[in-house]
């Protein structure tokens, strides 16, 4: 059953800005260390598109929690070799998650060099 969605867009002209400005203090405040050594295999502008579209995600999830006050760092997409993105919870997510009954949760992202899209589908017994 589903439990909740989410769905964000992040522009990536924009976040690239927001990296330019803030750069390794943004990294380290949204991005966990896993996700930031992702994104460092890559060039710049991919780099770039690696992490906004991870902020997507990151922002989906949040919303589809109901938890707008949670750390970014708490929702943590990861991919092992060869398969789809996924969603890691930790701390303030897992503990959000596990009491809204969540026992799966779906997500798909897209991405082109102006925007990034994150959908996330919650799935359990509320």
């Amino acid at each position: 059953m589903i439990v909740a969605t989410g769905v964000e867009i992040v522009d990536v002209p924009r976040f690239e800005r927001l990296l330019e400005r803030y750069g390794e203090r943004l990294r380290l405040r949204v991005f966990t260390a896993g996700e930031r050594a992702y994104a460092a295999r890559k060039t710049p502008r991919g780099a770039a598109q690696s992490l906004a579209v991870r902020l997507a995600a990151k922002l989906a999830a949040r919303r589809a929690l109901g938890a707008r006050g949670l750390a970014l760092r708490e929702v943590e997409v990861v991919r092992a070799s060869g398969a789809a993105p996924s969603l890691q919870f930790h701390a303030g997510a897992a503990e959000r998650a596990r009491t809204a009954g969540v026992t799966r949760a779906a997500l798909t992202l897209t991405h082109d060099p102006f925007c990034c899209i994150g959908l996330v589908v919650l799935e359990g017994e509320p």
